[in-house]
């Protein structure tokens, strides 16, 4: 992470010198204007950049248009300046080009400061917006691959999951929650948020190709998440050890034990089934506690059930694109 930040401020700094040096070069006043807009320009992603870049040479020549009309005809000054914020902001509110407001601004105070709405100017406004979002633009054109950091993020939610599948069956057997269950899954839910957020920079990075896979990937760990948190609640209510919980512990140890990112899940669906055909083949609950342990343990069949479908739609989902593309 410290290398990635250290890169993006090399990126700044070499990017807003560049685009000073060829805004003098163009011969156009306040170059220094091209180096901030450059700043602002580079951003954590491809595509956040070139949006903003367009939004913000939208927002320029809106703000000229509607300054130097106030200009023209009302004259130089600080009042009028807050007049064309009055009826410019609203403007790009509803536009949604906001994050233009700022730098188009600072543009338009050149012309409040010069007392000139000329085309010399107008131009070097806008040629001044177009030197430096383009500069931003060709410097963030290399951003720093962060599939590996994505992946090892996969690996510790699947290794998480896993941990959790095993402690769920160790529960069903001892009728006992594991004293690490809370902290373990606060670390997934954490783990999560911090691969989402990878998932959709990377997506962001890519222009053309479509990187989905991994933003797939994490929406569906987290409907499993869920899932697994339902599950929690089931074992605060099983009291006893029945021969069914013992099937159950297995099978849920085996969903542990193969547990990852290519599997498909479609064996496992075919066994759970074969088990809920099982037990309803079987006698039926003596007492009442049997008729309710069974009923949570069909329950936990279901939700191991819906964990195994969701592994399964995703699957069959990257098929699909795969077979367009």
């Amino acid at each position: 992470m410290k290398r990635i930040v250290g890169f993006r401020i090399l990126k700044t700094a070499i990017g807003s010198a560049l685009a000073i040096f060829i805004a003098e070069g163009l011969g156009l006043k306040y170059a220094a204007a091209a180096g901030i807009i450059t700043i602002l320009s580079i951003q954590n992603t491809k595509k956040t950049s070139i949006k903003l870049a367009f939004q913000r040479i939208e927002s320029t020549v809106l703000a000229l248009l509607i300054s130097s009309i106030l200009f023209l005809t009302f004259g130089y000054s600080p009042i009028i300046f807050g007049i064309y914020l009055i009826i410019f902001i609203p403007i790009t509110v509803f536009l949604k080009i906001t994050d233009g407001i700022v730098v188009s601004s600072v543009l338009v105070t050149h012309l409040l400061a010069q007392k000139s709405s000329s085309m010399f100017w107008i131009r070097n406004e806008i040629l001044l917006m177009a030197v430096g979002a383009g500069i931003g633009i060709i410097i963030n054109i290399y951003m720093p691959k962060i599939e590996n950091e994505i992946k090892e993020t996969q690996r510790n939610i699947e290794e998480h999951m896993r941990i959790i599948l095993f402690h769920m069956a160790e529960a069903l057997r001892n009728q006992s929650v594991h004293i690490e269950e809370e902290r373990i899954f606060n670390e997934l839910e954490s783990i999560l948020e911090q691969g989402k957020n990878r998932a959709y920079r990377h997506l962001n990075n890519y222009i053309i190709n479509d990187a989905k896979y991994y933003v797939d990937y994490m929406e569906m760990r987290s409907l499993q998440y869920e899932i697994l948190k339902y599950m929690r609640s089931h074992f605060m209510k099983f009291y006893l050890t029945l021969e069914q919980t013992e099937v159950v512990a297995a099978f849920t140890e085996k969903i542990a034990s193969n547990f990852g990112e290519y599997n498909t899940a479609e064996e496992l669906l075919k066994e759970l089934n074969e088990i809920v055909v099982m037990f309803k083949a079987q006698e039926l609950p003596k007492t009442r506690d049997e008729f309710e342990n069974r009923a949570m343990l069909f329950q936990f069949l279901n939700d191991l059930e819906a964990l195994l479908e969701l592994k399964k739609k995703f699957w069959t989902y990257v098929n699909i694109l795969d077979v367009k593309s």
